[in-house]
């Protein structure tokens, strides 16, 4: 038999072992507080970098290798909830976006039936669409709209045309559709870190236009981290909060295997985007994922994939830190 530290030691190699994400069990989400989940899926975001279906699997590779406890909170999540990895959404028709933006929300609603709260890697960001379309409404959000803490380069609330690229409920829509069908307030919801790629000068009006709480990058420099902390905070209150992380929203020399890089303005350093994910401690989050790894293109140490699953490990914590308090 493997001494106890002896296999904590082993534990944290990401190369040995069967990979799982942060090393939780392989089971369903039922009696789980959180169910990790990986959304292997690509064609959402209608461009020629379609490797982000690849992020699941890298992350997996990586993520033994993350801290186990929280030294802020002084929590370990793994200790304080229940957390198992429960697998990646099946896609059989990969190729067909709307096909698998479908069977994302019906993979979804299991996770929300179960109670079990979701954190997951993508994946393109269309993802957030299925995931929420689940979600909102649902048992977790006590049948309310969810509130949006999303972090982005991109507004992702498209409305020029019905499809990106032939694809309709894509990386550029969600937050649109989710507005329509009622699953998301957008007036209780924030979008932080806008940077480009505009294409005409009334790109953020469709944001505006929903009633989104905007906070381009521009303004957090010109703002400051606790001013924007304190407006998120106070945003959300007591809504059901689903957080979603674009890497993208990351400075490129931070991440840079991420889809639609924005090298012209810079983005967050990864204090600062932990900073505001810390802004929905305390609340109740009912989930999160983060988004458009491109593994294909990330550095030989991963370092990508290495920041992807710290974020996670940070969302992962909040909840984690809200079950133990319950």
């Amino acid at each position: 038999m493997t001494d106890p530290y002896e296999q904590s030691m082993m534990d944290n190699l990401y190369w040995w072992g069967v990979p799982t994400l942060f090393r939780c069990p392989n089971v369903g989400p039922e009696g789980q507080d959180i169910a990790l989940a990986g959304v292997p899926h690509s064609t959402g975001n209608g461009t020629t970098e379609r490797d982000q279906h690849l992020g699941p699997r890298a992350l997996r590779h990586v993520s033994a290798v993350q801290r186990r406890v929280h030294s802020v909170y002084e929590i370990d999540p793994w200790q304080s909830a229940r957390i198992a990895d429960v697998g990646d959404v099946p896609f059989p028709k990969a190729n067909d976006n709307e096909d698998c933006i479908e069977r994302i929300t019906e993979f979804y609603k299991t996770i929300d039936a179960a109670g079990a709260r979701p954190v997951s890697v993508g994946g393109d960001h269309s993802i957030t669409g299925g995931i929420v379309q689940a979600l909102g409404g649902g048992k977790l959000a006590g049948g309310q709209p969810v509130s949006f803490l999303h972090l982005d380069a991109h507004t992702d609330v498209f409305t020029k045309v019905d499809h990106f690229l032939g694809a309709k409920k894509s990386a550029a829509h969600w937050g649109a559709y989710l507005a329509d069908q009622g699953q998301v307030d957008p007036t209780r919801s924030m979008q932080i870190g806008l940077r480009g790629h505009p294409r005409s000068l009334d790109w953020l009006q469709p944001s505006y236009d929903y009633g989104y709480n905007i906070v381009t990058m521009r303004e957090f420099r010109q703002r400051g981290l606790a001013d924007v902390v304190a407006q998120t905070k106070e945003v959300l209150g007591d809504r059901p909060v689903y957080i979603t992380f674009d890497l993208d929203c990351l400075d490129p020399t931070v991440a840079p295997a991420v889809s639609n890089l924005e090298p012209g303005e810079k983005g967050f350093d990864i204090d600062e985007a932990v900073g505001i994910l810390r802004a929905a401690r305390g609340l109740n989050i009912i989930g999160g994922d983060v988004v458009c790894m491109m593994p294909t293109k990330d550095s030989p140490n991963n370092i990508t994939a290495l920041t992807a699953a710290a974020v996670m490990f940070e969302m992962i914590s909040m909840i984690a830190e809200n079950v133990a308090r319950a």
